[in-house]
């Protein structure tokens, strides 16, 4: 079963929260960051994103970016902007996206049982964003980015939360740029608090990391680096953790930029040994597994997954699998889509005309648009001890940065 804690937060006042709150630090690049930022002292992008408070050509990973967010951090808190909380607190943060709502609870998570697989993964990491993390850990002192778990959703915990926001006022409400909306409400009552940690000690065997492999990883290798010097702080690491009934998965589609040589007939003439393919009039998104929207030179296809052309297994039922081992792989030539640069992944929330405008452009040759991954399915593949090929997930909406911040030391 696993452990969560309470945590004294860093926080914003209440009137800067809508200010200070900023996309996640990985989905924007450091030009869209400075655009971002710019004209808003309080937003934690100059934090997240320190890079851009030096000279352009400033190198990102390099040392005085993050010594420059340490220094924004510590500027923030001497300001006034952000305070620390009293006491260790739970937090309860809801979204609402398109009408639709998701609540999850924030916490620290346990470094141990991230380390016993308590905490379960489904990707591998890459040591330079492994690296970039663990450096702005061990030099700001904070985990400034959430860690997003699933859990299968226990009806005990659904209930004391709800019964919580019910009863209680939020400390955060806001509506973002981005219509979405952010709702944060402190959990600071004694017995809620044991009652919660209670319930995930003896209810939740598994959590499940959904978005933030590097970010756990990094949390559990400062630990490690610290070795005595580790406060209690560093055996925790910040998560926000969902029911899995209210989880939305969104789909991750692919471009390639050639036709590995070959025409458009001979391409198309190869695909139909594992699909069958039928033109459609207007973008196609998948209405089940085992289906592909294609669109190719201005035309949009759909492909289905003939019997034989896939297996049973967790890893090998995949979507993303199947169009790897039948489309890109012996067709296409692309062997590694983690490395491969004639293959790039297009997150469902940007939409289908994404897919057309790269493709018309000239700058890619043909897309494919995939059904979304269950969590189900995502459940499985960790349960197995499996990892999910790279880019298959993309879950909406996305949890802010700066609202709430965990203290290692």
């Amino acid at each position: 079963m696993v452990t969560i804690s309470p945590f004294r937060a860093l926080r914003p006042a209440a009137a800067k929260a809508k200010e200070v709150a900023s996309r996640p630090y990985d989905v924007l690049n450091s030009k869209e960051a400075r655009a971002e930022a710019a004209g808003h002292p309080d937003s934690f992008l100059h934090i997240t994103k320190s890079e851009i408070d030096l000279p352009e050509d400033a190198d990102i990973h390099s040392q005085p970016v993050y010594d420059k967010a340490k220094e924004n951090l510590q500027d923030f808190i001497s300001r006034g902007t952000l305070f620390r909380e009293e006491k260790p607190c739970y937090y309860i943060y809801q979204l609402i996206m398109n009408g639709r709502s998701q609540t999850g609870l924030v916490c620290g998570s346990s470094v141990d049982d991230y380390e016993k697989d308590l905490i379960k993964k489904h990707e591998f990491t890459r040591p330079e964003k492994e690296q970039d993390r663990i450096n702005h850990i061990k030099t700001t002192g904070a985990q400034t980015g959430n860690v997003f778990l699933a859990y299968r959703n226990v009806a005990e915990l659904d209930k004391l939360i709800e019964d919580w926001k019910a009863a209680n006022h939020p400390a955060y409400l806001f509506t973002a740029e981005d219509k979405i909306s952010h709702t944060i409400w402190v959990v600071d009552d004694a017995n809620t608090i044991r009652a919660i940690s209670e319930l995930f000690l003896k209810l939740v065997p598994a959590t499940y990391i959904a978005d933030g492999h590097h970010r756990a990883a990094s949390a559990a290798k400062v630990r490690k680096a610290l070795g005595g010097e580790a406060k209690p702080g560093a055996d925790l690491f910040l998560t926000t953790l969902f029911p899995s009934n209210q989880l939305y998965i969104m789909d991750y589609n692919r471009v390639v930029k050639d036709l590995n040589g070959l025409s458009k007939e001979a391409f198309l003439e190869k695909l139909q040994s594992a699909f069958t393919i039928e033109k459609v009039d207007a973008a196609l998104s998948p209405a089940s597994l085992h289906e592909f929207g294609m669109y190719l030179d201005g035309s949009w296809y759909k492909l289905t997954s003939k019997p034989g052309t896939f297996t049973e297994d967790p890893i090998g039922v995949l979507d993303v699998t199947i169009l790897s081992n039948n489309a890109l792989d012996p067709i296409l030539g692309i062997k590694d889509q983690r490395t491969d640069k004639r293959v790039d992944f297009v997150g469902g929330i940007r939409g289908l005309g994404e897919l057309e405008k790269r493709v018309d452009s000239g700058e890619m040759a043909v897309a494919f648009s995939l059904h979304p991954v269950t969590i189900q399915q995502l459940f499985d593949i960790a349960d197995s001890g499996n990892v999910m090929p790279p880019k298959s997930t993309w879950f909406e909406p996305k949890l802010r940065d700066g609202l709430l911040t965990h203290l290692i030391d």
